[in-house]
């Protein structure tokens, strides 16, 4: 129960559980959720359902590591050379597997197996159609086209994202081939974190946000965490083979959260034009409707 290599420090153990926590309001997994429904009452319906699943694997993870310390850990059959406390065959991401084989044999493992190859497609697709959509809807047709671009634009465009994403997710994927996916995992929830949680928490509770200080607030997290997580140790020196890392610890919440509430605030605040006064006079109209409900029935119709 002694604490392992994995958080090697308070420090990082603090910034891990930082982006587990609020890092699960800026996911993809979730945010899409808003995209895919009728109404207000089915969104928050749809949001329940989605979060309620993530907490309740979230619990099923630590039972799970516990199983496969005393189970998979003190079985030398599961160990190259049959030596227990050596290294683990197939590495430390095939522990879930060996678990299930040792509980339940071939047919559990097998049954894991194909939920595994589920999982990783359901995510896939998931993110992969929640990047094309940000890249052509957002990006592609509001921000470069200025609102002019057609459908049949949109469609090819997120084709073109589509393949793009993937082939960086396949070039991203031979670069961590080697690293742990529990780890792997803390990383892009502390992106998340950093990038889409400031910028959500501040417009629904902060009637100061205008759109210029959400912008900022999201380039500031996203860009920083990202910068820590490439000159941490576990980037700068176990993937890019530079000598040391220029951050000294691997979970980047507790440094980027900060930095993108800090920027939300000073851009909003130095925001003088007459937008951000009309904005910050319709954050109570909003406040209201998103705590009661009042009203969202007149703009679902």
């Amino acid at each position: 129960m002694a604490p392992g290599s994995l958080l090697a420090d308070p420090i990082t153990a603090i910034s891990l559980g930082l982006g587990l926590m609020f890092g699960t309001a800026g996911l993809p997994h979730i945010l899409m959720r808003f995209f895919t429904v009728g109404n207000a009452k089915e969104a928050r319906k749809s949001v329940l359902y989605a979060s309620g699943f993530v907490g309740f694997f979230f619990n099923v993870i630590f039972l799970m590591g516990l199983c496969a310390v005393l189970i998979v850990g003190q079985n030398p059959e599961f160990f190259e050379g049959g030596t227990v406390g050596g290294k683990l065959i197939g590495g430390g991401n095939m522990v879930a597997m060996h678990l299930a084989k040792a509980v339940g044999g071939n047919m559990l493992l097998g049954f894991l197996a194909a939920v595994a190859f589920a999982t990783i497609l359901a995510v896939v697709s998931g993110l992969a159609l929640a990047g094309a959509s940000a890249i052509s809807h957002d990006i592609y047709a509001r921000v470069i086209r200025k609102g002019q671009a057609t459908e049949k634009e949109e469609i090819r465009v997120s084709r073109f994202a589509t393949i793009g994403l993937g082939m960086l997710a396949i070039v991203l994927g031979i670069l961590f081939e080697k690293m742990n996916i529990a780890f792997m995992v803390g990383l892009a929830f502390g992106v998340a974190a950093a990038a889409n949680f400031p910028v959500l928490i501040l417009s629904m509770y902060w009637k100061g946000l205008t759109t210029r200080g959400a912008l900022w607030g999201g380039y500031g997290g996203v860009i920083s965490a990202v910068l820590f997580v490439l000159f941490s140790k576990s980037v700068w020196v176990d993937v890019l083979g530079n000598k040391a890392a220029l951050f000294p610890y691997t979970q980047p919440a507790l440094f980027a959260m900060p930095i993108a509430f800090i920027f939300a605030y000073i851009f909003s605040k130095s925001d003088t034009g007459p937008r951000s006064k009309l904005e910050k006079e319709a954050f109570e109209d909003q406040y209201v409707r998103a705590q009661t409900g009042f009203g969202a029935s007149g703009a679902s119709h």
